[in-house]
């Protein structure tokens, strides 16, 4: 094996390492630097008033970055001494990116040359046609979520019939066991 096959097999290999390493977001304190990006933050408005964010990253579906954000603003609720609290504002942002790599293997400088595969294959409807990476290329479109909500802490017994407000106590009991925790 020549030094570039091998260096191309260990690139490969490297690739392929971290693309399994890469995981949703736990629910963290956002971080710079940590293992697995994204998290949580939350600044104090005023005294019943906080600004709660959640950031996933691109294998952290939606629904799961909305849940975290719920259980992050009940935490706040509990730890702040309140009962309950509302959602005053709230959005979720998506960011989508979509990624072109016209010749993603093959080419001048890897272990083939200009060595480019070709297939044939059945279409129902259309017949037989052809890939190459002579055209077209990889396409790969990723997004990531970022939930953030302003919300209102209060005393006592959650109004019946307030559709903006959250018992604190039984959103940390339905989500506790959801939560994904990083792993030490």
């Amino acid at each position: 094996m020549n030094s570039r096959t091998a260096a191309l097999v260990a690139a490969i290999g490297l690739s392929l390492g971290l693309a399994a390493c890469e995981t949703a977001t736990p629910y963290q304190p956002l971080q710079h630097g940590s293992q697995v990006s994204g998290g949580y933050t939350d600044q104090k408005l005023d005294a019943d008033h906080f600004q709660v964010t959640f950031k996933g990253n691109t294998d952290t579906p939606r629904s799961t970055v909305e849940s975290y954000l719920l259980y992050r603003a009940a935490e706040i609720t509990v730890a702040q001494g309140y009962d309950w609290f509302e959602t005053v504002q709230r959005h979720t942002d998506r960011q989508r990116e979509t990624y072109v790599d016209p010749d993603p293997f093959y080419g001048p400088g890897y272990a083939w040359g200009y060595f480019r595969p070709y297939w044939n294959f059945w279409g129902p409807g259309y017949g037989w046609a052809g890939w190459g990476p002579y055209w077209g290329g990889d396409i790969t479109t990723v997004q990531k979520f970022e939930a953030t909500a302003e919300i209102a802490l209060h005393h006592g017994r959650k109004p019946p019939g307030d559709p903006r407000g959250l018992d604190a106590r039984e959103v940390i009991s339905n989500l506790g066991p959801k939560i994904q925790r990083p792993k030490a």
